[in-house]
């Protein structure tokens, strides 16, 4: 247990903390990991408002964690709740109320709420003490509720949240829905330049580019834990990493849509165009002011790269497109081969071929799973880095939960063909 000064440090220091993330996804991690170290909670659950629902979004539960071992992470669905006094959650974002709850199998009968026991009969897990709070922002709009559960005394004992913590949870709310409110604006921002992409090429929906900046993170983590790289280093990374790797694609804004929206394979004319949206996307960020403006770049620009020196462009000049051992000469530049391709851009190469292949296009099926798979470790060596192929198939429970968080939206044209 914390001291009452360390608690005030601390307060100081997670506000400091969130505030600096720009990341959606790394936000909610850092604001459930850091509260939950401070009100010793076991675990605990965040959801976001989409629409007139609540959405869960983003977990922890240190006992579960646990049982599955060391470097495992907790696998876990996505579902939508009404925001109403059905439920806890509904009950805190419609009413703007905090809940602390001693018990929640010995409600009194008189809420309006229910406990829903289906996780905790599922996982085996015990729910007990449970603190949840509206998160507001300036304006009074509810954009979540975080929620806390089984507080801990200093044995391990779970017992309930006290009156004091309700109100320093506000706190943390207040400060976690600026946070995450900041976090989506910028989300928000790179979805519409996908969009943009998307009007030019369908391939690029947000779905995908969500799907392959979630992978990408997930696979630096595991890649980054094995090579022993300290985890301050690691989350500065993987906040940037997320949404370098969503604007892969984005300078496909430049290519003709005759070729992004053609229905059949490219010509050999036609996917020389093509390659050229590596250079093309990495041009956007060439006035690099930023850390993360150097690694878009950089991912823009390398992720179609091969291990073995077999993939485009190349050593090129992204200000020109020209290579970069002779900027007058016609053609791509000398071969990038291992690790002279940038790390990032390698993780993203793995990530997007992964969703590519899982995906349907309209020139091809989605592959089944185990073709998939042996195409993955296929690849290794020679369009690969081995070393990202390892951490992919040390991921790949978690790598299938993000496919499922993210669904490719099914278009009209699919519905009314399988309607018929």
């Amino acid at each position: 247990m914390l001291s009452e000064s360390q608690k005030i440090d601390l307060i100081t220091q997670i506000s400091l903390d969130i505030n600096e993330v720009k990341d959606l996804d790394v936000v909610l991690e850092r604001i459930l990991t850091q509260v939950r170290r401070f009100f010793n909670a076991d675990a605990g659950s965040i959801y976001l408002k989409e629409g007139d629902m609540l959405r869960f979004t983003y977990t922890q539960n240190e006992t579960l964690r646990a049982r599955q071992g060391p470097d495992r992470k907790l696998i876990y669905s996505t579902f939508s709740l009404p925001i109403n006094n059905q439920s806890i959650a509904g009950f805190v974002a419609h009413n703007r109320e905090v809940v602390n709850l001693p018990d929640v199998y010995r409600l009194e009968g008189s809420e309006p709420y229910t406990f829903d026991s289906d996780f905790d009969e599922i996982s085996r897990y015990r729910t007990r003490s449970v603190l949840a709070v509206p998160m507001t922002n300036q304006r009074g709009e509810v954009l979540g509720v975080m929620q806390l559960i089984n507080a801990q005394d200093d044995q391990g004992r779970i017992i309930p949240f006290s009156r004091s913590d309700e109100t320093v949870i506000r706190h943390f709310a207040t400060t976690a829905a600026l946070a995450v409110e900041r976090a989506q604006m910028t989300r928000n921002i790179i979805l519409r330049m996908i969009s943009m992409a998307e009007l030019r090429d369908p391939k690029e929906t947000g779905a995908h580019v969500n799907r392959v900046g979630s992978y990408s993170v997930e696979l630096y983590e595991v890649w980054a834990r094995k090579k022993g790289i300290p985890g301050a280093q690691v989350d500065r990374q993987k906040d940037m990493l997320r949404m370098a790797a969503m604007l892969h694609d984005v300078g496909k804004v430049a290519i003709s849509d005759l070729i992004l929206k053609k229905p059949a394979r490219l010509t050999e004319d036609e996917f020389e165009l093509m390659k050229s949206h590596t250079f093309l996307g990495a041009r956007l960020f060439r006035e690099a002011q930023s850390e993360f403006d150097e690694l878009a770049a950089e991912v823009a620009l390398n992720h179609h790269e091969k291990w073995d020196g077999t993939g485009y462009p190349g050593h090129i000049d992204p200000r020109t497109g020209g290579p970069l051992d002779d900027p007058g000469s016609p053609g791509w530049g000398r071969p990038k081969r291992g690790e002279e391709i940038p790390l990032f851009g390698r993780i993203v190469a793995v990530a997007d071929v992964y969703d590519a292949l899982r995906s349907r296009r309209v020139y091809k099926e989605a592959w089944d799973e185990d073709r998939i798979l042996e195409e993955m470790e296929k690849g290794a060596g020679t369009h690969f880095d081995p070393e990202v192929v390892e951490a992919f198939f040390d991921s790949l429970d978690v790598l299938k939960s993000i496919a499922q968080r993210y669904p490719d939206e099914v278009s009209d044209t699919e519905t009314a063909s399988s309607a018929g």
